[in-house]
């Protein structure tokens, strides 16, 4: 993975990034769920825009962000969304340098956003209508006329900068993105064609929908869980990002555990041990990144299929310097494709997938948050097993029952 772009070093578009300075201020609120959206468009704004943040969660109004933001009275706020009201910023583009707020996510979660948060939605206005088509080919949109948040910014900043053309340099990274994904796809496996006399497919068992991603490659997965020591987002503290401080991990097939607690290196936030379920002692008496990378490596294997719900625990894991090996499987996607619906909460998806299953065996899961949904996920893979007819007996209790962690600051179970 490029730790610039957070895109896989096959696909990274970092070759075409560019760097725009602007009178204007950019304030982008993403909501949590595009947050880690691998074809998203705001984190590759904010690297090309050096008077740009990036900012992420979903109470706005009573936060040091909205105030900051609100506060500068040489560059006012201006909200970037459509709505009653809201004039064209391409035709009455305001004269002085402004701060403009612009909400990223998907139209209903930027929607909601703004009707969640009644003082971002009282922000003066504005919106416009993209004078030409969207080069963003590789998500759909509710519209045909709406652009991705880069595009809207080139249009935009070309209009507050009174330069409309200095800003299409930001299409560059987009378009390498653009390109790169659709050459990824065109080398993945066509799918199973429709038969010619207009029959549906066939419908796919439970176990043709996991043999690829679980059944097939058993042996390999190994299930993984970080949590963080996380300030608020409406406390100064929480501009120092969220860190990685409790990473658990287990083999399915083996029944292999592992645990390691990493001491905090920023201040350890109030609520950190009620969120973590670990005491502050234990938290603060935790092992180094260094330890936690080495014993991890010791853990796993070249070819293992790293499996989390979700992409947080990677992040924190990559962002404290950490390298995971093989290839990655979001439990939470094949939940879906599973379903074909949304999944909702881990909690919730593991009470209704444990319900197929009897409860696993083998060693307890560690203490802690962390512990606790590492006992889901395997839940949940034991069920979708018996769910594709693949059960196997597990092994007797021994050695691999072991319960691998640092000789300080690891949890001793």
């Amino acid at each position: 993975m490029c730790p610039r772009c957070e895109r896989p070093e096959s696909v990274c578009y970092c070759h075409a990034l560019v760097s725009i300075e602007t009178r204007s201020r950019i304030v982008i609120l993403q909501h949590p769920r595009e947050q880690g959206m691998p074809i998203g468009t705001a984190h590759m704004a904010q690297l090309c825009l050096p008077q740009a943040s990036l900012h992420v969660g979903l109470a706005w109004d009573d936060s040091d962000v909205l105030r900051e933001a609100c506060g500068d009275p040489e560059r006012p706020p201006l909200l970037l969304h459509p709505g009653p009201g809201a004039r064209d910023i391409l035709r009455e583009p305001p004269a002085a340098p402004v701060t403009l707020i612009v909400v990223d996510g998907t139209w209903s979660q930027a929607g909601a956003l703004v009707r969640d948060n009644p003082r971002l939605a009282s922000l003066p206005r504005y919106a416009f209508h993209a004078p030409e088509p969207s080069q963003y080919r590789i998500r759909r949109e509710p519209r045909a006329e709406y652009v991705s948040t880069i595009e809207a910014l080139m249009h935009v900043l070309g209009a507050l900068e009174g330069a409309p053309g200095r800003f299409r340099p930001l299409l560059r990274p987009m378009n390498a993105m653009v390109e790169a994904q659709v050459a990824a796809q065109a080398r993945a496996p066509r799918p199973r064609p429709r038969p010619r006399d207009g029959r549906p497919r066939p419908h796919l068992t439970p176990r043709e929908r996991l043999q690829r991603e679980i059944v097939a490659r058993w042996d390999d997965l190994v299930l993984v869980f970080g949590d963080a020591n996380a300030w608020p987002y409406d406390t100064p503290q929480h501009a120092l990002g969220d860190e990685l401080v409790h990473w658990v991990a287990h083999r399915p097939s083996t029944r292999g555990t592992f645990a390691f607690v990493v001491a905090p290196r920023n201040p350890l936030a109030p609520d950190a041990p009620r969120h973590t379920g670990l005491a502050p002692e234990t938290l603060l008496a935790g092992g180094s990144p260094t330890e936690l990378f080495a014993a991890f490596s010791a853990f796993t294997r070249p070819t293992d299929v790293i499996a989390s719900w979700g992409h947080h625990g990677l992040r924190l894991f990559k962002d404290c310097g950490g390298a995971l090996p093989g290839t990655f499987l979001d439990l939470r996607q094949a939940a879906r494709k599973l379903t074909n619906a949304k999944t909702g909460t881990l909690e919730r998806y593991a009470a209704a997938a444990a319900g197929a299953t009897d409860t696993p065996r083998g060693p307890p899961p560690p203490p802690g948050r962390a512990g606790r949904r590492l006992g889901m996920l395997i839940a949940i893979l034991d069920a979708w097993r018996a769910l594709a007819g693949e059960r196997r007996e597990r092994p007797a209790p021994g050695a691999a029952d072991a319960v691998h962690g640092s000789p300080r600051g690891g949890l001793v179970l």
